[in-house]
């Protein structure tokens, strides 16, 4: 029974991730809105600027402007952190994630600085990281849960 509910939970990771890449694919180069404004271009390579100037004039930004970018940067990785390590055996320690985390971040920001879509922004990428870590620490206590409601398949 467990190794079945093992290969359904895997089956649904990956079309859970499927999903989820399209999403971000969609919002991150295609969907109006996230921080664009039509005809500005901008980046930032200094580490902190932005999520400190975020934090700082956050009155005069608004709450919602602050919470879009911020959390949605963190909130836009975790399916990454959470989904990654169920479809690939490979990458069930932290640091790896947090390693593709950075990559495919980077590989986002560099994109959107290449076709202009959006800013290009080593804050993002920061984010991204801690938001994709963050994932992995739900994946981990999940497992956690798992093992302890299954103990038989630990060893496996």
């Amino acid at each position: 029974m467990a190794q079945t509910l093992r290969r359904g939970i895997k089956l649904s990771g990956t079309l859970l991730f499927g999903a989820y890449v399209a999403a971000l694919i969609y919002c991150l180069f295609f969907a109006e809105g996230y921080g664009r404004v039509d005809g500005v271009y901008d980046y930032n390579v200094r580490p902190f600027r932005e999520i400190w100037r975020y934090l700082r004039y956050w009155k005069i930004l608004g709450i919602r402007t602050v919470v879009l970018n911020l959390g949605g940067n963190i909130l836009g990785f975790v399916p990454f952190g959470a989904l990654l390590p169920l479809m690939v055996r490979d990458t069930r320690k932290a640091w790896k994630v947090g390693v593709l985390g950075l990559e495919i971040s980077a590989l986002v920001e560099f994109s959107q600085l290449i076709f202009r879509v959006g800013c290009f922004d080593v804050d993002d990428m920061i984010l991204n990281t801690f938001g994709a870590l963050a994932g992995y620490g739900c994946f981990w206590l999940s497992r956690k849960w798992f093992f302890r409601r299954f103990p038989e398949e630990e060893m496996r």
